[in-house]
């Protein structure tokens, strides 16, 4: 590494700055950085989730792409490397570099140092400086210094930034379906959502959490190495090492005139050094002056009788003394009272106010506590009539209950279900009891589906997944009344809402001209 190959302007930053620098110089190469890394990302995410979808695991997809990043965010920082330097690669040069692309040190970066906060600071150290062992811990330690917080923030901004991409796709699909259909969207949506998730629904969160990972990857790597510059310009004074480097190329450059006049001073220095018969003279007065402590002035004696006769010269020299600006004393006047007002003497408090101002001030000190025991004084006091509510039983007297809307105190229908159905589920809701009568109508309807469709449901399935089995029926072959009589159970059993007389009526009857239900 040369500082003076740099193709970036090295003076003092702030960390913040240096982000903004990487993030420049990434968008002054923004082509040879986003070809090989849309290429290498776009194959990543085909054998990731195809990977995932030969093992059966749709989830394996979305954490293999994730935790592949350390490894594909190095094509970024090789271009980004040799763009500082002016070497610009191309995009099958960048590719073709990456398997030579310090290899020693991914498994580290995959595993032990993969959820590290300062990876965008730290992997440049080992990449593009080469070192191994003690000497590369020392280096790092050396170039995180004080910018380790400023690189941890990037992380966390870069993860906040990703999320918030994510979001957008969402929003930006749901922004096309027109208002009209976007309510049953999402009902039909919420209905479909089951534990686990259909792979199309993993597909469509990896497919998203893949653009936001491909849009913000360079940028994160970019604000990384601009923070990485920084900490080496700061550390080795790479500036002032360019200003030297630049001043020797400048007097290299002049040095062939410097020696010329040098060459032809030297003959003149030697003669300037000959003493003569006048020096001696010279000297000797001289001397006598200084001995005798001359203290004439010594303007005469440089500018000779001109200056005496000179009187413009000498009143220039007196307006300069006289100059407020020069002179050393400033006369400045202030006004002030021929009789200055006396303060007035403070006013003696009685003594007993002394007192009073101790109980005031003690009263302000604990009036806290005292509030607080009051407030648990009226708590305590007034316990029976808010505590059988904080515990969530009605108080015994005093108060009329209200009927619930919905009896929630019936048994369950039986394991086996009664020879004849419709029969059944008439005394139960004659009995009052229409919460059982409704669910005896819907699981008789999940076996009579069942058998029809001829599928196999699990134990406990919920009512998405008979719905989805049911999904293989035509309309007139039962889909319509189990759709019907799903509802209806939904209504009854979430929401408290049950039909009345008539509606339960015509659902029963649909639902044994449907089934064949007889005695």
């Amino acid at each position: 590494m040369r500082p003076e190959d740099l193709q970036v302007n090295l003076r003092p930053r702030s960390s913040w700055e240096a982000m903004e620098l990487g993030t420049a110089l990434l968008r002054r190469h923004a082509a040879a950085v986003w070809r090989p890394w849309l290429l290498v990302m776009l194959l990543a995410f085909a054998i990731a989730h195809g990977l995932a979808w030969l093992l059966g695991m749709p989830w394996f997809g979305i954490v293999l792409a994730w935790w592949s990043k350390p490894a594909l965010e190095r094509i970024p920082l090789y271009v980004l490397s040799r763009a500082v330097f002016g070497q610009v690669p191309g995009t099958v040069a960048s590719l073709r570099a990456q398997p030579r692309f310090a290899p020693g040190t991914l498994p580290a970066h995959l595993l032990w140092r993969r959820c590290s906060p300062a990876r965008s600071l730290l992997v440049p150290v080992d990449l593009l400086e080469g070192n191994t062992g003690e000497l590369r811990a020392a280096r790092r330690h050396a170039v995180a210094g004080h910018a380790y917080t400023q690189a941890c923030v990037l992380t966390a901004v870069s993860v906040a930034f990703e999320f918030a991409l994510a979001l957008g796709c969402v929003a930006l699909v749901l922004l096309f379906v027109p208002p009209e259909l976007l309510k049953s969207l999402l009902r039909a949506l919420g209905q479909s959502i089951s534990w686990p998730p259909p792979y199309w629904m993993w597909l469509v969160l990896g497919t998203v959490l893949w653009i936001a990972a491909t849009v913000m990857g360079p940028f994160y790597v970019a604000a990384g190495f601009g923070l990485y510059l920084n900490r080496r310009s700061e550390s080795e004074a790479w500036d002032v090492e360019l200003a030297f480097r630049r001043l020797r190329q400048r007097l290299l450059a002049q040095g062939a005139p410097l020696l010329l006049a040098l060459l032809v001073a030297l003959p003149l220095a030697a003669r300037a050094g000959e003493p003569d018969a006048g020096d001696g003279t010279r000297a000797g007065k001289a001397t006598e002056a200084k001995d005798g402590r001359d203290d004439k002035p010594t303007l005469p004696q440089v500018f000779g009788d001109q200056l005496q006769e000179d009187e413009a010269f000498r009143r220039a020299a007196t307006r300069a003394h006289r100059d407020p600006l020069l002179a050393r004393e400033r006369v400045v006047t202030r006004w002030q009272p021929r009789n200055p007002a006396t303060p007035p003497e403070p006013m003696k408090l009685p003594k007993w106010l002394d007192g009073v101002a101790a109980v005031v001030a003690w009263i302000a000190e604990f009036g806290l506590w005292l509030l607080l025991a009051a407030l648990l004084l009226v708590l305590a006091l007034t316990a029976r009539y808010w505590l059988p509510w904080l515990r969530g039983v009605l108080p015994a007297g005093g108060t009329k209950e209200r009927p619930a809307r919905v009896e929630m105190d019936e048994a369950m229908p039986p394991e086996i279900l009664p020879d004849d159905i419709p029969a059944a589920a008439r005394r139960l809701w004659a009995a009052g009891k229409p919460r059982a009568a409704l669910a005896l109508l819907y699981r008789a309807s999940v076996e009579a589906m069942a058998g029809r469709a001829r599928v196999e449901l699990p134990p406990g399935a919920t009512e998405a997944q008979c719905l989805r089995a049911a999904a293989a029926l035509a309309p007139e072959a039962g889909r319509t009344v189990f759709s019907r009589t799903v509802r209806a159970w939904q209504y009854a059993a979430y929401a408290g809402s049950l039909p009345d007389q008539a509606g339960f009526d015509e659902l029963l009857d649909e639902a044994t001209r449907c089934w064949g239900w007889r005695a």
